[in-house]
C-alpha cells in the first residue's frame, strides 16, 4: 500500500516557486552570453536565479546568468557546442558527469582558500582520485516528526531516534476499536522513501556502477525488519492498508496533529517549509541507527565547466558564494521576501559550511536550537550514477515495496537489468 508523503503534498508549492524563479533568470542581466565577463550557470536549483540577481546587484564587474534544466548532469553530455561556466545540481559526481569539471582544489586548500570550512564528508565526496572536482553546496536527512511534547521524555537520544524505538513506541501509540485500529503509531508501509532510508541505514549501500551496485544480504535484513515490524506491531498488511484507507484524508504531519499517527517521516526541507504555526506545534528527531544520519541523496554540487568561456566571473561568483558572511545575507533576504516559506535554507537545503548551518541557521530556524547533529553523525550517500532518480523510482522503489510484502518476490539484479535493456542505448 502507498500513500503520499509530506513531499508529495509540496509538489505544487516548489512547482510553482521554482516556476517563477527560472523565469526570472531571463532577466538578471541585459548582457549577452558568451561575454568574458559574463558566467552562465547551469543548475536544477531555482534559488539560484535569486542568488544570481543578488550577485548581479551589488557589483557592477561581472554577471551570472542562470538557466534552468532538470537534469544539468545529463545535459552536459548532450551539450554540443553549448557549455556553461558553472553547473550546480544533485547528481554531477557519477562518471559521465564529472569529466565535465575541472579541479577545485585551490578552493579548499592552498594560500586562496575558502576561509569558511565544508563538512568534510560532503567535500569528500566531490574529490574524484585525490582532486577536488566539486564543492558540496547544500543537504538534507530524514527526521521523524512528532506533536510536540507526545514523545520528548522517551527517546534515548536527545537528537536521534531509531528504528527499533519508533518501532517500539509506535506499538505502544498502537489502539483499536474491536478489530481495526483508530490510531496508528507508524508503519514503514506508508512512505516508500522510507523504506530507503532503513535500506541505506542497514548497509544496503548502494553506489555507481555499471549501472549499479549494492549490499544484497544488507538490503534483504532490511526488507526482512519492516516485513516484521508491519506484521507483529501493526497486525499484517491488511489491516495497515485498512488503517491508511479509513485516515488517511490529508498530510501525514496533520495526522500527527491531529493525534491520529505518533510519527511521520518527512525530509529536512519538507519540515523546514511547512507552514510556522503548524511547525511550532511539531517536534523531531534525525532518524539514525549506531550515530549514522543517512543524508539524502540529492546533495548539491557545485562544478566549473572545463570548457567555460569565463573563469574569472565564474570564481568571482564561487568566492562570493561560499561564504559564511554572503549566506547570512541570502538567508536575511529569503527571510524578508519570504521565500522561506517555500525553500529551505540555501538551495534548498543544510548549507555545507559548517559555520553557517551550525551557527546562522538556528537564527531563521530556533527548532534547531540544540538539535544540530555532531558533524561526525552525517553520512553522505554513495556516489551515484547521473540516472539515479529514475532508477531509484522505476526500480528500486517498487522492489523495496513488493519485497516487504513477499519475499520472494525477483530479485532486484533481473529488474536492474530488464531496465538497462530498455532504457539504454
Amino acid at each position: 500500500m502507498r500513500i503520499f508523503s509530506e513531499k508529495t503534498f509540496g509538489t505544487l508549492r516548489r512547482a510553482a516557486i521554482a516556476v517563477s524563479l527560472a523565469l526570472a533568470a531571463f532577466c538578471v542581466s541585459s548582457c549577452s552570453a558568451g561575454g568574458g565577463n559574463v558566467a552562465i550557470l547551469w543548475t536544477d536549483r531555482p534559488e539560484f536565479a535569486f542568488y544570481a540577481k543578488y550577485f548581479n546587484a551589488i557589483q557592477d564587474r561581472y554577471v551570472v546568468e542562470v538557466f534552468h534544466h532538470d537534469f544539468p548532469a545529463r545535459r552536459l553530455a548532450e551539450r554540443g557546442r553549448d557549455s556553461p561556466d558553472i553547473v550546480v545540481a544533485s547528481w554531477l559526481q557519477g562518471v559521465s558527469a564529472r569529466a565535465f569539471f575541472r579541479p577545485l582544489d585551490a578552493y579548499v586548500s592552498g594560500d586562496n582558500a575558502i576561509d569558511d570550512p565544508f563538512y568534510a564528508g560532503l567535500l569528500a565526496k566531490g574529490n574524484i582520485d585525490g582532486r577536488q572536482y566539486l564543492l558540496p553546496v547544500s543537504f538534507n536527512a530524514p527526521l521523524a516528526v512528532f506533536a510536540r511534547n507526545s514523545a520528548t521524555g522517551q527517546f534515548e537520544n536527545p537528537f536521534t531516534v531509531s528504528l527499533g524505538e519508533m518501532m517500539e513506541m509506535g506499538g505502544g501509540f498502537n489502539a483499536r476499536a474491536g478489530a481495526a485500529f483508530t490510531r496508528m503509531g507508524f508503519s514503514p508501509m506508508w512512505d516508500d522513501d522510507f523504506l530507503f532510508v532503513t535500506a541505506r541505514l542497514f548497509g544496503a549501500s548502494f553506489a555507481e556502477a555499471d549501472p549499479l551496485t549494492w549490499d544484497p544480504a544488507a538490503l534483504s535484513r532490511a526488507t526482512d525488519f519492516v516485513r516484521e515490524w508491519n506484521t507483529q506491531v501493526n497486525s499484517g498488511v491488511q489491516a495497515t492498508d485498512n488503517f491508511t484507507f479509513r485516515f488517511f484524508t490529508i498530510p501525514p504531519a496533520n495526522m500527527v496533529l491531529t493525534g491520529r499517527i505518533l510519527f511521520a517521516h518527512m525530509d529536512s526541507a519538507d519540515f523546514f517549509t511547512l507552514a510556522e504555526g503548524q511547525r511550532n506545534d511539531l517536534d523531531f528527531r534525525w532518524i539514525a541507527e549506531r550515530e549514522s544520519i543517512p543524508l539524502a541523496e540529492d546533495a548539491v554540487y557545485l562544478g566549473l565547466a572545463r570548457r567555460g568561456g569565463a573563469p574569472r566571473a565564474a570564481d568571482a561568483f564561487v568566492r562570493w558564494f561560499f561564504s559564511a558572511e554572503t549566506q547570512l545575507s541570502l538567508l536575511e533576504r529569503s527571510h524578508k521576501f519570504r521565500q522561506m516559506e517555500t525553500s529551505f535554507g540555501i538551495a534548498g537545503g543544510f548549507s555545507a559550511l559548517r559555520p553557517v548551518t551550525e551557527q546562522i541557521f538556528p537564527r531563521f530556524y530556533p527548532a534547531l536550537l540544540g538539535n544540530i547533529p555532531p558533524e561526525d553523525f552525517l553520512s553522505p550517500a554513495n556516489v551515484l550514477p547521473v540516472d539515479w532518480p529514475v532508477i531509484k523510482e522505476r526500480v528500486i522503489l517498487p522492489y523495496l515495496r513488493e519485497r516487504t510484502i513477499q519475499p520472494d518476490t525477483s530479485g532486484l539484479e533481473a529488474r536492474l537489468a530488464d531496465w538497462v535493456r530498455l532504457n539504454r542505448f
